[in-house]
């Protein structure tokens, strides 16, 4: 089962259907993740009833980190902003699929700690959003 999974994170890293930058947008936020260089930056465009009407991701990075956001944005399209600060490490875990160690965890949870600052409108991101 782990192989499928990790056919899905290969795919999502050289295929990303989210990669982009969106204008105008409504929430942006970009953060790094200092131990291994990755980069994400994510802009969202909000409906007037509070639904993500679309979301993009660009930056740099491994393929965990690349992978995990595409995958986020795919899944918070169409979803309530409110519905989308309850999203936690685990919302990743279970996209991704795989066990990962300590620091591939880093990585993989580096879009979601970005979304989440942005969603929040916080001047920095911390850990302590993706718990």
């Amino acid at each position: 089962m782990d192989d499928l999974y990790r056919e899905v994170i290969i795919e999502h890293y050289k295929h990303p259907g989210y990669r982009g930058h969106l204008e105008p947008h409504d929430i942006q936020f970009a953060d790094n993740n200092p131990l291994c260089g990755d980069h994400i930056e994510i802009t969202m465009q909000v409906g007037a009833d509070g639904t993500v009407k679309d979301a993009r991701f660009d930056g740099h990075g491994c393929a965990i980190s690349q992978a995990s956001a595409d995958l986020l944005i795919e899944s918070i399209i169409g979803k309530p902003l409110e519905e989308v600060k309850q999203l936690n490490k685990q919302h990743i875990l279970d996209l991704l699929g795989i066990d990962l160690g300590p620091v591939r965890l880093k990585c993989a949870l580096l879009s979601l700690k970005v979304l989440k600052a942005g969603v929040y409108g916080l001047g920095e991101a911390s850990d302590e959003l993706v718990e």
